[in-house]
């Protein structure tokens, strides 16, 4: 059962609440790019408090979670992190879990629309299985900060079974078992030191009062997805579909372990990753903010298409998964487009009855996936060299 009671936090002065998925926290406490860099100092945190929590108890309970699910779990010990993906047999993504376990139990923390249906199919999964699903939403909070310690922002992470129940994202390096499609050089990634803490929702009103007394500075969802969209990130519920294949988005980075065992839609993982491409490719457009015209999830992105003695034609290559305004590189946007599109085309995207001209940031080249060295074979009535 998710929590729909909006944070105490949003009582705070100049809290502005949220819409759509991110319903029932603030979007922004009044001043979004100041809130961008406390965030970036480590004095600031962020509710989460609308995300869903569940736990996993039992023995069997990594095991279980490893044998279905794209991540090597078996050797998490007290406190470790990851992240893993639950795919479909077409190896499309269904649900996207940050994942950590105190030994006793594994938490895992989920977007609260998915949470119900995330539930149900681990519940219909459990077969003898020595393992319980227990929603837990009503009684801890998700709180984000980049803070290493949560002390120092005010925040006393929850420790049922005696372990911190802190998550820190991986996304700072390519986690073992992992690969990365982006350039090796320069990730943003290496300096999106994320991590969210669970407290006890009945601590939010003390929280609350901290942020009041200036103990502790708030930063708003559009800080987080502005700082998120800059580091490359990917975050399930707007950048992907129905169609994604975790490649796409440069998944395999941290939540794809390549040489696991066998886990629902690792087939098409490998076949992918070793002899294939994937269809789309995630790319950063930074956007012409000229008309003062955001983007938004879903916005129309357009290419151009050059034939010899003719004007170029548009067509359309994409859309907008996520978009925010940067409080140094202005308005920037995530997009996934075809795989196919040249990295050096300038984008347009269709918003508003606008068209906003965009420049393209690889993230996913044109080359992804085909990694495994296969010898070609001659061709037939081509005889081969003598020695």
């Amino acid at each position: 059962m998710t929590s729909t009671v909006p944070s105490p936090l949003l009582e705070l002065d100049g809290a502005v609440q949220s819409d759509g998925i991110d319903a029932g926290v603030a979007a922004h406490y009044g001043s979004p790019n100041a809130e961008q860099r406390k965030l970036l100092a480590g004095t600031a945190v962020v509710d989460l408090s609308h995300r869903g929590v569940l736990s996993i108890t039992g023995p069997d309970r990594l095991t279980w979670l490893n044998s279905m699910s794209s991540q090597e779990l078996r050797g998490l010990t007290p406190g470790q992190s990851t992240e893993t993906l639950l795919l479909d047999p077409a190896g499309r993504l269904e649900y996207a879990i940050a994942l950590v376990d105190d030994g006793v139990e594994s938490w895992l923390l989920v977007e609260a629309a998915e949470l119900p249906g995330l539930q149900a199919w681990l519940d219909r999964m459990r077969f003898t299985l020595r393992v319980q699903v227990v929603d837990h939403t009503l009684a801890y909070a998700t709180i984000g900060t980049m803070a290493a310690d949560p002390d120092a922002v005010s925040l006393t992470p929850a420790s049922p079974n005696g372990v911190p129940l802190v998550w820190v994202d991986p996304w700072t390096e390519v986690a073992p078992g992992g690969w990365q499609y982006a350039a090796e050089t320069s990730h943003p990634g290496a300096t999106w030191h994320w991590n969210e803490v669970l407290i006890p929702r009945s601590a939010l009103p003390a929280l609350r009062d901290a942020v009041s007394a200036n103990t502790v500075s708030a930063a708003g969802l559009l800080a987080l997805e502005a700082l998120r969209i800059a580091a490359w990130r990917p975050r399930g519920a707007l950048d992907a579909d129905d169609r994604t294949i975790p490649h796409e988005l440069d998944w395999l980075r941290t939540a794809v372990h390549l040489d696991k065992g066998c886990y629902r839609g690792q087939e098409t993982i490998a076949k992918v990753h070793n002899l294939g491409h994937p269809p789309r490719r995630l790319v950063l457009l930074h956007l012409d903010g000229s008309d003062a015209v955001l983007p938004a999830h879903g916005d129309e992105v357009q290419g151009d298409r050059f034939v010899a003695g003719a004007e170029p034609e548009r067509r359309t290559v994409g859309s907008i998964t996520s978009s925010a305004i940067h409080y140094e590189l202005g308005p920037i946007a995530l997009a996934v487009i075809k795989r196919t599109v040249p990295g050096s085309v300038t984008l347009h995207v269709l918003s508003q009855g606008i068209s906003i001209t965009a420049g393209q940031e690889v993230i996913v080249p044109e080359s992804a996936g085909s990694v495994a060295e296969i010898p070609r074979l001659p061709r037939l009535g081509v005889r081969a060299p003598r020695g």
